[in-house]
């Protein structure tokens, strides 16, 4: 037994390059120490937690036998790449994870040359790793490439698109599939690891290189025939037939807990490998930390928390979050009306649809993270007069765009589209950002296009959703709690093409679309405190537009402002394009658009990013001002 050392291993180790002086015999204590900080730093800061404790002897195991970063390590999604950062000169930084100015949440090539590529969105690993494999061959530069992918991100079709060309261009690739989820028992036992390395040992590997060699002099029909007839008994035995299909050299499952099992095929693999090889490795999320190994979910993503109890931190409710107005709004939905069915991909609690599950689970259906498949799966149920509501995040319905155009809006098939997580979300940053659906969806012929300006309007907005059977229809909303209005019943069906006026004035008018609404009604108190009457607007619609409230806006004030939670060419846009077309730009109508700002705004908290682009209160106020040529005087900096 191995004396633990009396310095921590983990302050020996600052970067990749010191684990080679560890001995493997010492490997067990590092993964305890490093366990036990990434623990420490995410109950501090929040984060994924789960992913990341499941793959600590597997980053160690990496980045001891390969020889990062000239070896390219690529981890799929991010969600487990905090043991990864602490190991590559972070540590001093982790307890700024998702912070603001501090670490990302995923891997980020600006923030780490051991970060080769950025990943926040799953399943791209893969495609990304195969293009730095050719790269390294055309360059002629020996380096291994490394590719960790999780189970969930193998159902994504663009993770076997990358498989299938990997194996076609027999390129040098490791690809390590971490399952963690999968109904395959652990490899605990010694049979299981001695056959491992077995088959990543030099003389395996040459044998079948000799064979494949071989078989192709004698004629493809031959070499299919062998190569058929070994592959399907050596996948009999070891699994990896499908893999092994692809043109991949499977090995596994072993014991991703387990340095004995982990080391020696990592070693072979770097050794021997000349095409491409899958990995399996079976971990357990939260491995390591009882709450998480006993939470159903795994502790995927968490609150600050506490150490010792693993309870975590929830912030004071004022109002129900948006997300649950949604989901039980649905639920509500689905109880009048037989043909509503839910659609989501892997993500079930985070888009409300676990509830619809509850209620209705033979009309909820979750396929995976498989956006495209989603959506066109929506546009199948919507086609034989069904009425799915396709829940995605906006980040990610980005995915499935082409679907969106050509399987949804061509056809005018009536598939709703909750679209969660619209504008800023925070500590996720740039990447899961919810900015450009208002602008890709707005653009398309015959597409309603909504945003909820607070949680009564999102229950409207899923009436009328459900009732909206004339083609493909959307609402968004924003990640967190409402604002505390009072909640109808039912949602109402709301006519479509028609805004609101909150608000009467005469000189100003701010047009809002989406939750910058409650901002729009603080900033003109403030303007009205300062003489200039304010008129509010909720405009409900970006597509189609209210063409009478815009005239009216136009006609009878000095300033019109727009405002909402998206980029540049989205509801700001359509408004100018229809004052121009109008005339009504004609007699010195100043319009300002306020917009999220054309750069990838980083994490902080939502209400600082919002403060940053110019869209809270302030920004409102000092935008009007700026238009009337005059100065503020200190107004709008309340609140």
């Amino acid at each position: 037994m191995t004396q633990t050392p009396a310095t921590p291993l983990l302050d020996q180790v600052s970067i990749p390059a010191d684990l080679k002086a560890v001995d493997d015999r010492d490997l067990p204590q590092l993964a305890s120490e490093l366990r036990s900080d990434m623990i420490d730093a995410v109950s501090r800061t929040g984060g994924h937690l789960g992913a990341g404790l499941g793959v600590v002897e597997l980053t160690i195991a990496i980045h001891k036998v390969f020889d990062t970063p000239k070896d390219r390590l690529i981890f799929d999604v991010g969600h487990q790449c905090y043991p990864h950062k602490i190991l590559t000169g972070r540590r001093d930084r982790i307890r700024t994870l998702r912070q603001e100015d501090g670490l990302s949440g995923f891997t980020r090539r600006a923030e780490s040359e051991y970060d080769p590529f950025g990943a926040a969105h799953s399943s791209t690993s893969i495609s990304a790793g195969l293009g730095m494999a050719v790269a390294a061959d055309l360059a002629g530069e020996h380096r291994n490439v490394i590719a960790v992918i999780g189970d969930g991100a193998m159902s994504a079709g663009m993770a076997y698109e990358a498989l299938n060309n990997a194996g076609a261009l027999d390129a040098r690739l490791i690809v390590i599939l971490n399952d963690n989820d999968m109904s395959i028992a652990p490899p605990t036992g010694a049979m299981s690891a001695y056959l491992a390395r077995l088959a990543s040992g030099r003389t395996y590997m040459g044998f079948r290189e000799l064979g494949k060699k071989l078989t192709a002099y004698l004629g493809k029909t031959v070499d299919r025939a062998i190569t058929r007839a070994v592959e399907h008994a050596r996948g009999y035995v070891t699994g990896g037939t499908l893999f092994e299909e692809m043109g991949f050299y499977h090995i596994g499952p072993i014991d991703g807990h387990s340095f004995d099992h982990l080391l020696p095929v990592l070693r072979n693999v770097r050794d021997n490998a000349k095409g491409p090889v899958l990995i399996h490795v079976v971990t357990q999320k939260g491995k390591g930390y009882p709450p998480a190994e006993a939470a159903a979910d795994k502790y995927h993503g968490v609150n600050t928390f506490d150490v010792i109890t693993g309870a975590q931190a929830k912030a004071k409710p004022n109002a129900p979050a948006y997300t649950s107005v949604f989901a039980e709004a649905l639920v509500q939905e689905a109880g009048f009306d037989e043909k509503i069915v839910g659609v989501t991909a892997a993500m079930p609690a985070g888009t409300g649809l676990d509830k619809l599950a509850t209620a209705y689970p033979m009309r909820t259906f979750d396929v995976g993270i498989a956006e495209q498949h989603a959506v066109t799966f929506a546009a199948g149920l919507a086609a034989e007069g069904y009425k799915p509501f396709c829940a995605l995040y906006s980040t990610f319905l980005q995915r499935g765009y082409d679907q969106v155009v050509h399987d949804v809006a061509i056809q005018g098939l009536p598939v709703r589209f909750p679209i969660d997580r619209a504008g800023f979300v925070g500590a996720d940053g740039p990447t899961h950002a919810g900015s450009f659906d208002t602008t890709y969806l707005a653009t398309l012929p015959g597409f309603v296009v909504m945003a909820a300006a607070d949680e009564a309007e999102l229950k409207h907005m899923v009436r009328t959703a459900a009732a909206y059977d004339a083609g493909p229809i959307s609402f968004r909303y924003p990640r967190g709690e409402g604002v505390g209005v009072e909640m109808p019943a039912r949602g109402e069906i709301l006519e479509i093409g028609k805004g609101r006026l909150v608000k009467q004035g005469s000189k100003v008018a701010l047009l809002s679309f989406g939750t910058r609404l409650a901002d729009c009604l603080l900033a003109a108190e403030d303007l009205d405190a300062a003489g200039l009457s304010t008129t509010v607007a909720d405009a409900r619609f970006a597509k189609p537009l209210d063409h009478d409230l815009i005239r009216q806006l136009a006609r009878h004030h000095e300033v019109l402002i727009t405002i909402e939670e998206g980029a540049v060419g989205g509801f700001g846009s359509h408004v100018l394009q229809f004052l121009a077309m109008e005339g009504l730009l004609d007699h010195g109508l100043k319009v300002r658009p306020l917009v999220l700002p054309d750069i990838w705004m980083e994490q902080a908290k939502p209400d600082a990013m919002y403060a940053k682009a110019g869209l809270d209160r302030a920004g409102i106020v000092s935008t009007v001002f700026k238009a009337l040529g005059q100065k503020a005087m200190g107004v709008g900096a309340a609140g």
